[in-house]
Formats: C-alpha cells, sequence, structure tokens
C-alpha cells in the first residue's frame, strides 16, 4: 500500500486557530510566543498521485483559505508533532476517508491525522518541554514521530489466557492478586470468584474474570449504594431529633411496603420515596416495565388540536472520571450516554442540560496540582466536548451552569441530564424469549472505553493520568444521529421487543442485560481495526452502538431499515433457555457463566455509618466585601457562582429541533439568564405541549450539613419551575449523587445517608417522587473530597402558553418578593412554599405577574440585577442589607402589573429604566452588567474583537421580475438530502410542510462504495423531479477535516448530481442552503455564481468564528434586497430576528466582490444592532465577525438563497424571551412562486 504525507496550513489571515494557541501558551505557560505556526499532517496510504490531487483541495484544505504541501522543512526548527494513540477514534480522519469516497468510492485507503506545531527558533529546550506537558494529555495523545511513515493497522491478536493456579489462591493472596490484574472488585470479591470456579471444576480464563469486574463494579451495580449498612447512629446537635424522626419514618415505610426483609442500604433510600408515593396514590404517570433505559411517565400532548398519549421519559448521567483525565471525549460521551438511555427506550431526544462542578478555573496553571490537568483546561476542554457532541447530533442545550467548590478540584462533576418523548403506541415491550435475535446496530468497536466502567470505580490519584489511557470512550455523535433517526420510524420501533444502549461493560452487560440465557459470538462483533482479542471485544466501552432484541422473523426487515438509515447492523447473539452467558470467539468458547452468578454482584459488603453533627449556625447569611452597598453589588456580581456565564452557554446550541421555548439569554440585550430548560415535544404536527426541566443544588450548603443541602436542592428546582410557569405538583425527579468515595470511617458513610434522608422528607411532605437516578461515589484524590453532593433535577410538562420568562418587561410595574421564611432548624417550611407557589402559579395563569426569578446564590440582589439586564430596565427597591443577599431559596422575586395581596408577598419597589437603585444606592444597570460579565469573560469570551471593519448598506430595492414558466403547482416538491451528521432536516421539513410543500427526504448512504454510487443516482432521480432542493443545517461528516461543508460540497460537484442541479435551475427551480448548506453552496461555488465551476483563490468563503469557537444566539438582520423569490413581500430594511448556531459562519469576502455583490443586489441579509437597525461589525450583533455584515446572499438571478440563520427553527410560543420579529418566512415565498403563473 503506497504512503505519503501532506502538511494543510491556514493562509496568513485564517490563522484563527493558531493565534488563539499563541495567546493561550503565553498567558498560562507565562511564555512570550512571536509566532506559532499550525498545521494539520495527513498520513495517507493507498492513495494514487491523481486521487491525492483531487482530493489536496476538495478534502483536505480549500481554495480558499489554505495551502497543502507535500513537505514541511523542520530541521533545525523547534516544533511539537502531536498524534492519537493507538485505538482512539479519530473523527478528523474518519469524515477524511468519508469525503475521499465520495470522490472514488472504490477506494480502498487509509488515513492518519496529526497536528504540527512551529515555534519560535530561540524557544528554549525548558519552555518547549513545558508546552509538550500542557499541550499533550497522555491519555488521548502522544508525541508523533515524524520521521516515520507507517499504518501498523494489522495488530497481532493477543491470546486470552487461562488463569491456571486461580483456584488455589489463598484468602490473603487476594488483595495483591486485584492489585497485580488492576481489578476494582475487592479482595472479598475475588473470593466468591474462587469459590465459584472451585465449584464449576475449571479455571476461568481473563476474559470471564474481566467480565465479572466489570458487571460488579460500583458504576454498573452500584456497589456502594448496595453496601449493607449494619448500624445507623446520630452524633448530637440540634438535629439529631429530626435525623431520628426521618429514620424512624423511613423504617415505616419499608414495614408498610414489606421491605424489611430486603438489604437496609442507600440504594434502599434512594428508592424508597417513589416506591411509597406510588403505594400510596402520588405516583400513577409512570410507565411499569422490565426495561429500565431512563425514567419514564405517561402524559397527554396535544398535536394539530388532538390528545395523544406519550411517554416522556429523562435521565441524567455522569462521566466524573473520564472527563478527569481526558475532558473533551469524558464529557462528549457524558452526554452520549445520557442520549442513549432514553434513546434505547425508543425515545427522541429533543431537549439537555448541563450541570458541572470545578475548582478555581483562575488559579494560574503553574499551581496545578500534581498529577492533575489545570482546572481551566479541563473546563474549557470539557464544554468543547459536550458542545461539539451536542451540536453535531442536534440536541438543544439550553440550560449549562458550572458550579465552583474547591472540593471538585478533588475530581470534576460534569452531568448531563437529557430529555426524550415517543408516542406510547410506537413502543413495544416484551420480554425475550428463546430463539429471539440480538442486533448490534451503530458504530463499530475499537479499544476506547476498554476499563471505563472500572476506572470510573476507582479512586483517582496522582499516577491516574498515566495509566488510564484507554478507559476514556471517544464520541461520534453523527453515528448517534442515525440511531435517533431511525427509532423515529414506529414501523422501527414496534419490531423492537427490548433495548439496551453500549455503556459502560460493553457487550458483555449491553447484551448481557437483555436475557438470562444468551450465546454471544464476539466475532460476529463489527471491529474498527483488526487485533481486538475476546477480552478486550467483551468489555470495550466504544460508543454509538445499539443491541435490540427482535423476533426471527423480523430479523431481515429490522437490517432493511437499518440499511436504509445508513447503519451497519449484524445478528451478533441470541437469547437460550440455558440461564448462562456464553461468548464463543471463532469457534472457542472464551466466557460461561450462570446468570446467577453474574447477577449476585460479588460479596456482600457491610459498613457501619453515623450521620455527623450539625454546627448550629445560619447557613443562609452571607456577608459581601466592599465598603458601601455599590462596592458590595460589583464584589456579588463577580462572584464565581453569581456571575454571568455568557461566553460559556453561548457554545451550545439551545435552538435545534425548533423546540425552543425560552432562549438562554432573553430581552433585547440578551442579557437575562433564564433558569429553566424549556422545550416542546418533538411531534410532527404543531403543538403547545412542552417538557420545563430545572436543577437545584448549592454547595455551601451541602457542606454544612448533607440534609439541607439535598432538601434545598429539591426545593431550588421546585421554585425555577414555579418561577417560569410551570405547575410544581406535576414535577417528577432523578436524583444525582457524587460523594467521597466511602471509607472505614462511619462519618463517610453517614454524608450520602444524610443527603438522601433530607430528599426523602421532602419526597414525602410535597409527594413529589424520585423515580430514577445516578450515583458517583469516587470523588476522592488523595486527601481532597467533593462536596457532599445530590443534585435534583425537576421535570413537568407544560403548556408553552403559560411560560413566562424572567426579564423585566415595562417601566412602573411593581416589584415584590414572595418569601419563603424556613423552619427554626433551617429546613424548608414546605406548607408554607406550597401555598407560596400555588399563588405565583395562578397569577402567573392570570396574567398579573410577567416575569420571576427564583432567588439562588445571590439572593435578591442577583435577582433584581439579572432581572434587569435583558431589557436594561431596572429596580428601585427598599430592602433590610441583611435579606438583600442572604441565600433565600424558595423565594421568588416578581415582576406585577397590579398590585398583590398576599400574606407572603413583600413590596420592594417598582421597575424603572436604566439603573438599580437599592435603598437610595443608584447604580447604572449596564455598568452591573457588565460588572456581572467581566471574570469569567477571561476564561470564556463572550465577545470579540472584529478582524474586518469596512461596512457598506445594502439597499437594491429592485423588485424580481422572475416568474415560475411551468404550470402553478399547488404543493412543490421541496427535495432535503440527508447526508451523516445533517441535524436541521426534521425541522426544515416540518417549516416546508407548513408552507405548503410536498417534503420529500432522501438518507444519503456511504457505509460501502457501491452505497455511495446508489446515493448518488437516487438523489439525481429526486433533484430531477423536485421544484426545490434545500441543504439543511447540520455537521456534514462532523464538519471534518477541518472546513465545514466539504461532504455536501464534494456530493454536489459530483458529475451526475452538478448536471441535475443545473438543469434544475434551467427549469426555474429553486436551491435553499441554511448554515452547513450555505457553506456547502459556497464551497461548491453554487454561491454566489449560481453555477459550478468558478471557484477560485479569489472566491468568498465561510470561515471561523472570530471568537474561534460556536455561538447559539439571536440575532437580528436587515433586508438588502428583494431580487428573489425567496424574499418575495420583503422591503428592503425589513428586521427579522433569527436564530444562529454555528462555529464557522463568518463570511470572508474581498473588497471588490463585496461591491460587486452589493452592486448586483446579491447581499440577501446583513447583521444589524437590534434597537437602531444599523448595520454593525460589532460581536455579537454580528455574532461571527462577517465581512460588511454579510449574513446571506443569493445568485445573480435570485433561484439560490444562502444564509446562516435558522429561519426554519421558529414557531409560535417559541423564544418567548426574544423580541423583535421572529417569522422570517422564505418557505412560503418559495411554495408561493410556484403556485403563481
Amino acid at each position: 500500500m503506497t504512503s505519503n504525507r501532506i502538511f494543510v496550513e491556514k493562509r496568513s489571515e485564517f490563522r484563527v486557530e493558531a493565534e488563539s494557541l499563541r495567546h493561550e501558551l503565553n498567558e498560562n505557560l507565562s511564555l512570550s510566543l512571536r509566532s506559532l505556526r499550525f498545521l494539520n499532517v495527513y498520513d495517507l496510504f493507498g492513495f494514487s498521485e491523481e486521487l491525492i490531487e483531487k482530493c489536496r483541495y476538495s478534502v483536505f484544505g480549500e481554495t480558499v483559505t489554505d495551502t497543502v504541501s507535500d513537505s514541511c522543512p523542520l530541521e533545525g526548527r523547534k516544533y511539537l508533532a502531536v498524534e492519537y494513540i493507538p485505538g482512539q477514534f479519530d473523527q478528523r480522519a474518519s469524515s477524511a476517508e468519508d469525503c475521499v469516497h465520495l470522490i472514488d468510492p472504490l477506494a480502498d485507503i487509509r488515513i492518519r491525522s496529526s497536528r504540527l506545531l512551529i515555534f519560535d527558533d530561540d524557544l528554549s529546550e525548558a519552555d518547549l518541554d513545558s508546552i509538550r506537558h500542557y499541550y499533550i494529555n497522555a491519555v488521548e495523545s502522544r508525541e508523533k514521530d515524524l520521521s516515520r511513515l507507517e499504518l501498523n493497522e494489522k495488530a497481532e491478536v493477543k491470546p486470552v489466557s487461562i488463569l491456571e493456579g486461580f483456584t488455589a489462591l489463598k484468602e490473603e493472596e487476594y488483595a495483591g492478586f486485584c492489585k497485580q490484574w488492576g481489578l476494582a472488585m475487592s479482595p472479598a470479591d475475588l473470593g466468591e470468584v474462587v469459590k465459584y470456579f472451585t465449584a464449576e471444576q475449571r479455571q476461568p480464563t481473563e476474559t470471564e474474570l474481566r467480565i465479572l469486574d466489570t458487571y460488579w463494579s460500583d458504576h454498573c451495580r452500584h456497589t456502594t449504594f448496595s453496601t449493607e449498612l449494619d448500624t445507623i447512629k446520630v452524633d448530637d446537635s440540634f438535629m439529631k431529633a429530626e435525623f431520628e424522626d426521618e429514620l424512624g419514618q423511613f423504617h415505616a415505610m419499608r414495614k408498610e411496603l414489606g421491605r424489611e426483609g430486603k438489604s437496609l442500604c442507600l440504594m434502599e433510600l434512594a428508592t424508597i420515596g417513589a416506591r411509597y408515593l406510588r403505594s400510596t396514590g402520588w405516583l400513577d404517570d409512570m410507565e411499569i416495565s422490565e426495561e429500565n433505559n431512563a425514567c419514564s411517565i405517561f402524559i397527554d400532548v396535544d398535536v394539530d388540536g388532538q390528545k395523544e398519549k406519550w411517554l416522556l421519559q429523562f435521565k441524567n448521567e455522569t462521566h466524573n472520571h473520564p472527563t478527569e483525565i481526558e475532558p473533551f471525549g469524558g464529557a462528549s460521551t457524558c452526554l452520549g450516554g445520557a442520549i442513549r438511555d432514553p434513546l434505547s427506550g425508543r425515545a427522541y431526544v429533543y431537549q439537555a442540560m448541563r450541570v458541572t462542578g470545578a475548582g478555581d478555573i483562575y488559579k494560574p496553571v503553574s499551581q496545578t496540582i500534581k498529577g492533575k490537568l489545570p482546572q481551566r483546561v479541563i473546563s474549557r476542554t470539557a464544554a468543547a466536548g459536550y458542545s461539539s457532541y451536542g451540536n453535531q447530533i442536534g440536541l438543544a442545550t439550553t440550560h449549562v451552569r458550572e458550579i465552583f467548590h474547591e472540593g471538585y478540584t478533588a475530581k470534576r462533576m460534569e452531568i448531563g441530564a437529557v430529555v426524550g418523548a415517543v408516542k406510547a403506541s410506537a413502543v413495544r415491550r416484551e420480554s425475550p424469549a428463546p430463539g429471539d435475535v440480538i442486533l448490534l446496530l451503530g458504530g463499530r468497536t475499537g479499544r476506547d472505553g476498554i476499563g471505563g466502567a472500572t476506572g470510573s470505580s476507582k479512586e483517582h490519584t496522582e499516577e491516574s493520568l498515566e495509566t488510564c489511557g484507554s478507559e476514556v470512550q471517544k464520541g461520534n455523535a453523527p453515528e448517534e444521529r442515525k440511531i435517533q433517526r431511525l427509532f423515529r420510524h414506529p414501523e422501527v420501533t414496534r419490531l423492537i421487543k427490548k433495548s439496551n444502549d453500549f455503556g459502560a461493560g460493553g457487550v458483555s452487560v449491553a447484551i448481557g442485560e437483555l436475557a438470562d440465557g444468551l450465546d454471544i459470538w464476539l466475532d460476529r462483533v463489527p471491529v474498527k481495526y483488526s487485533g481486538l482479542n475476546s477480552t478486550e471485544l467483551a468489555i470495550s466501552e466504544s460508543q454509538e452502538r445499539m443491541a435490540v432484541v427482535v423476533e426471527k422473523k423480523d430479523m431481515e426487515a429490522f437490517m432493511e431499515y437499518c440499511h436504509r438509515d445508513n447503519i451497519e447492523v449484524t445478528h451478533v447473539a441470541e437469547v437460550t433457555d440455558t440461564a448462562r452467558m456464553r461468548m464463543y470467539n471463532k469457534g472457542v468458547l472464551v466466557a460461561d457463566l450462570t446468570r446467577a452468578f453474574i447477577d449476585s454482584a460479588g460479596a456482600r459488603h457491610h459498613a457501619d455509618a453515623v450521620i455527623a453533627a450539625v454546627e448550629d449556625r445560619d447557613p443562609f447569611v452571607r456577608e459581601i466585601e466592599g465598603a458601601d452597598l455599590r462596592e458590595k453589588m460589583v464584589s456579588l456580581m463577580h462572584d464565581p457562582n453569581v456571575t454571568s456565564q455568557k461566553g460559556l452557554i453561548e457554545m451550545f446550541d439551545s435552538t435545534v429541533g425548533r423546540s425552543t421555548v425560552l432562549m438562554p439569554f432573553g430581552g433585547v440585550t440578551q442579557g437575562t439568564e433564564t433558569q429553566v430548560s424549556v422545550q416542546k415535544l418533538p411531534t410532527d404536527g404543531y403543538t403547545d405541549t412542552a417538557s420545563m426541566l430545572a436543577y437545584g443544588y448549592n454547595p455551601q450548603i451541602a457542606s454544612w450539613s448533607p440534609y439541607h443541602g439535598a432538601a434545598y436542592s429539591v426545593i431550588e428546582a421546585c421554585t425555577k419551575v414555579v418561577a417560569a410557569g410551570g405547575e410544581w405538583s406535576k414535577m417528577r425527579f432523578s436524583y444525582q449523587e457524587y460523594f467521597e468515595r466511602m471509607t472505614k470511617d462511619p462519618h463517610s458513610w453517614g454524608k450520602p445517608l444524610s443527603a438522601l434522608l433530607g430528599a426523602l422528607r421532602m419526597q414525602t411532605e410535597l409527594h413529589l417522587p424520585s423515580i430514577g437516578g445516578k450515583d458517583s461515589m469516587s470523588g476522592t484524590f488523595e486527601d481532597i473530597n467533593v462536596p457532599p453532593t445530590l443534585v435534583a433535577f425537576g421535570i413537568t410538562p407544560v403548556n408553552a402558553n403559560d411560560v413566562i420568562s424572567p426579564e423585566f418587561k415595562k417601566e412602573g410595574n411593581r416589584i415584590y418578593l414572595i418569601r419563603h421564611n424556613c423552619r427554626d432548624n433551617r429546613m424548608p417550611d414546605t406548607c408554607q412554599l406550597t401555598k407560596n407557589w400555588d399563588y405565583v402559579h395562578t397569577q402567573i395563569l392570570g396574567g398579573k405577574i410577567i416575569s420571576a426569578y427564583a432567588t439562588v446564590t445571590g439572593g435578591v440582589a442577583e435577582a433584581v440585577a439579572k432581572m434587569s439586564f435583558g431589557n436594561m430596565l431596572g429596580a428601585d427597591i427598599r430592602i433590610d442589607e441583611k435579606d438583600l443577599t442572604a441565600l433565600s431559596y424558595g423565594s421568588i422575586v416578581v415582576e406585577s402589573t397590579g398590585e398583590l395581596d398576599f400574606p407572603a408577598a413583600q413590596y420592594l419597589g417598582t421597575v424603572c429604566r436604566g439603573k438599580v437603585v437599592i435603598n437610595g444606592c443608584a447604580m447604572e444597570t449596564a455598568m452591573l452588567r457588565e460588572a456581572n460579565g467581566l471574570p469569567f469573560d477571561k476564561i470564556y469570551p463572550a465577545t470579540a474583537k472584529p478582524a474586518h471593519e469596512g461596512i457598506i448598506v445594502g439597499d437594491c430595492s429592485c423588485e424580481y421580475k422572475g416568474k415560475w414558466q411551468g404550470a402553478p403547482v399547488e404543493h412543490p416538491v421541496a427535495y432535503l438530502p440527508v447526508f451523516p451528521g445533517s441535524n436541521c432536516d426534521y425541522d426544515t421539513a416540518k417549516a416546508f410542510r407548513k408552507a405548503g410543500a410536498e417534503v420529500r427526504m432522501g438518507i444519503f448512504c456511504n457505509l460501502t462504495g457501491k452505497d455511495v454510487l446508489d446515493s448518488i443516482a437516487r438523489m439525481k432521480k429526486e433533484i430531477s423531479e423536485c421544484h426545490i432542493l434545500a441543504f439543511c443545517g447540520g455537521f456534514s461528516a462532523g464538519d471534518e477535516p477541518d472546513g465545514s461543508g466539504k461532504f455536501i460540497a464534494n456530493v454536489i460537484n459530483n458529475k451526475e448530481i452538478a448536471e441535475e442541479i443545473h438543469k434544475l435551475l434551467d427549469r426555474g427551480g429553486l436551491i435553499l442552503g441554511i448554515c452547513n448548506g450555505f457553506q456547502a453552496l459556497v464551497k461548491s461555488g453554487l454561491l454566489p455564481y449560481g453555477r459550478l465551476g468558478h471557484l477560485t483563490p479569489e472566491s468568498p468563503t465561510l470561515f471561523r468564528n472570530d471568537i474561534n469557537r460556536h455561538i447559539s444566539q439571536m440575532a437580528t438582520t436587515r433586508v438588502a434586497t428583494v431580487k428573489s423569490p425567496w424574499l418575495a413581500g420583503m422591503k428592503v430594511g425589513d428586521l427579522h430576528t433569527v436564530a444562529m448556531s454555528h462555529g464557522e459562519g463568518k463570511f470572508v469576502v474581498s473588497e471588490e466582490l463585496a461591491k460587486e455583490l452589493f452592486a448586483n443586489g446579491q447581499v440577501a441579509f446583513q447583521y444589524v444592532e437590534p434597537l437602531s437597525g444599523e448595520v454593525t461589525m460589532t460581536s455579537a450583533d454580528n455574532p461571527n465577525g462577517s465581512h460588511y455584515a454579510i449574513e446571506g446572499i443569493i445568485s445573480p438571478d435570485g433561484q439560490i438563497l444562502g444564509k446562516m440563520g435558522h429561519s426554519e427553527r421558529w414557531e409560535k410560543n417559541l423564544f418567548k424571551n426574544i423580541g423583535g420579529n421572529l417569522e422570517q418566512d422564505i418557505f412560503t415565498n418559495a411554495v408561493n412562486y410556484f403556485r403563481q403563473q
């Protein structure tokens, strides 16, 4: 196989990434780098010279932005080359291979990618070494030897050994054996394994031992939560009587439910609330099934005026350990794993929330604890990983919050909470029967994630970074998007009897949990590369895979559906009546374990628990630094847990899915942050049924008392829901527990015990059950522990009409505090709270309360300030200063159109304009807003200085004179090709259907060369029959390698497709490209030229945003021309507020060509300042730094429109906290063009 290497470097004006990295290294390592060159390196195997030339500027680089070279002289230079360690998924290389196969579908090629950094020649070796240590994370990457160019693909399969002498192990040898083999199980667990194989009269294979270690890990089997608590004691304090009373209530529930014989453990305490409430009639909406994929409740959904029964599923997931050691992969697969739980329950996942915990991200990198990554690196890289996955798969993440506490230096907290929904009639739940087949679909298996389940169950130590290389999975979001799409078809889901996703434990657990008796053929499992032995195949946690049980008669039909949706599927196992899990590899039996022994979960573990004394002090009082009130307010705005996190939050796509009721930030300035996530359900028709999700947790209160901390977590989530218009009494909860590693000290066990007791008290007093959860019990690094953590996630269905947002609406309105006063022992007064919540809800429904903010970390002061930011209003209030900043969980600041006559309503003052006045101290709203953003902006900038400042104002009022020359068409055909990575297909289809088009969608399959050729033939036929060709938004092939839209652009430039596109245009057809589709139109040359084949180095392009990250927000655009059927009925100067979500949306064009485009009337839309309507280059109004503020352009004849803004993502009752004209109905304009004669 031939081997070649090419080097790709941005031209000087496009070196945004290199400059960003140079600034980062200088800042974090105290260097003075004058220059830094950043090159992507591709090692190419099996390429002919001709194929390399065809791919040079169509796959690896771009004509406009890149230089692609065959060599890069490095002699005498200071440089660093970095590559992924073997076994890690390389999305850049994988996507490059996909693009090459569009050019030559039958090419037998391989690609490996790496990065090359070239520094100043006078850089010292010490500084180079510090860069090496900072830049290379040994968990995923290593330094590359550029003198070698070899594939090394044919790895030798390591034989699986039989552990001779295992059954002869003596008890005193167990601990040493566990350490030698790196097992997570305890010596007592190992003793059970020895007994089992002694009884079986044989020695185990290594595969069997690893499977048991995985199954019995804390991650898979909740070993800590299942540990028997032999004694429970309570230390003396003012809370002792309440603790003992709550323990008494717990035992009474066990007795009433007949569970006294069950193990007394943390798991019993965590689940008994839901059991009890269900038995007493307070939980009649929960789905009961042997499948425990996610929390699942029945709800009524209105669809086009008809009521339908749906399942609402929700799940929270943590990847604390993986994210700590490999932040990008750990965080991305945290979300991927969370999605797959409800997805395996057949639900379409449409809503996400991210809650994380970090140490001091402002601390200099030089002060990083040995054996750890810097906190700011973990934080930023994890955010990039989570957002990358969510943005690619097309999941709206509408609430994001990073919580800061020094304890999270021990180990990061990374939580993803997701919501999915499915029509109940589309779900089949049946027990597998002997003879049923198990199909594996989705991604292939590699070494990534091997040992992940056991790794996350271990304590983190200084050596972890060096020894955990294969434990972290790599995410492939476009692959999981395919499964999401497949499961949206009821004809598919009704074939599935049972399903399980591939998370911890891989094949051994995902397939192993499906039935008691199984025969599994490991050699059938599709692999990413050769060399995996039986153990690796059995426990690899490679992502984006699903196992389904179907009847044998349905196997062929199911596999055909998978092929239609471009998904690889393989028959890997069958259900048997043996009650044993047997695994074979090439005919050899490598594992044979009884189900009873697997499910035994090892030895019984025992512990004693003591609930510690609670210090008798007021934990809600806050002392804020400052000589006067003004200084104190500024100090509070700077507090890490109060500061605006806008620069972090806007990395996450918040509008994909056409379902976002509230944007993360609202008001005309998009300055008031929302406290909940609200999304409409993913129905095909119109609905106002939405799900509202909120979280609660304060580490300071929990550190003082885990009992109180858990109780107030529940109260905080409820109060946020009420403040947004939701109904608290319908909420269902899922808890996330995260604690230090348990030791022999009974007080360590007392922390989670106390927290669960506090949560149980809230469940029973409020009748709000927790029906699911996730525990993570390894939050320890040497002598540092995470704070006691119980995060409460609460969800409720809501009518989108009833939802309100927190920004002040109108000058002169009245401001009240709906006050909650806690009980004498500082616990919530739930009787008072429920009255308060009911009153607020009634006043919201009646239209009297029009904005509300649940008081959290910064108390009333934070609430009033943040409510002021969105519309640059303010407040003139009077309040006792000690109540201003006190933690007052359960209280709500509300804006009312009139007087509120209610005992708990404390009048504060009125809404005013431009200033926050507290007790006579006046502060400019703008000053407070700037103070609120400043600290965080140093780590996560919210705006960027524009790299280009020229402005031309488009003003082409020439009427479009073109007409459809064919016969009028009432329902023109809109064809939407769906590529790997497309994620706006459903949104775009919905917009066109609403406009009256007949929508046809075609999935572009590329699993094999034949699939590519067949897809091109189908696509050609569809284009020949359509009136409108629409390229949807998304991340085509993951938007790699380095340049968005390449996959689609290569399809467009295929000779047969290009000819058909020209025929479509010649007969008067229309073409639309939004976001990723716009990128493809520009990079193929269809825009701005109107024809293919005109691309030159001087052509315009779409490039990385000036801020060098993905940005998701609303932007206001101005109509600059009406010379297109897409713009019919609009007037030059019309303003629209449109959703933006992209990483490469900066329109780059020369001054000469820009003037030509404006003169021709080809600039369709420009970014403007929302209040004045003036064209702007200022961030964030021009979110990406587009030259001349260009947001969209048309072809010379007006038939082709390309734009970055997602016009398809709006419908009634979406973006309710955003002002302006939200409807930009280009879809109806296009349909009407074909209806007119």
